[in-house]
């Protein structure tokens, strides 16, 4: 295994697809987010704060582009493999009181 790269174990919460998918996007916002932190480093002239905030608004949206994905696999995932109706429902549930939560 590579060095920062993650062993994805099989669960019931994601797919092994969904969470390298996820796993993946979350690398590219990290990348954003260097890129952020050296931009701050290097900042001199006050136009240089524009291309911050503009960074920082594109991480941020990607952060939340990547939770939408999480929630969206998550309730294909999980409601997908309920043994029955009920317990589909209760999952359901349980994944909007997290979006109304963290949302």
């Amino acid at each position: 295994m590579a060095e920062g790269q993650l062993k994805i174990v099989e669960g019931r919460a994601l797919s092994a697809q969904q969470k390298k998918d996820l796993l993946n996007r979350l690398a590219r916002i990290e990348g954003q987010l260097r890129g952020v932190q050296k931009l701050i480093a290097l900042a001199d002239a006050p136009s240089d704060c524009d291309a911050v905030a503009q960074q920082m608004a594109a991480a941020r949206k990607a952060l939340d582009r990547s939770f939408v994905q999480l929630l969206t696999a998550s309730i294909l995932t999980q409601t997908g493999d309920a043994a029955d109706l009920e317990e589909a429902r209760a999952r359901a549930a349980h994944l909007a009181a997290m979006l109304d939560k963290f949302a």
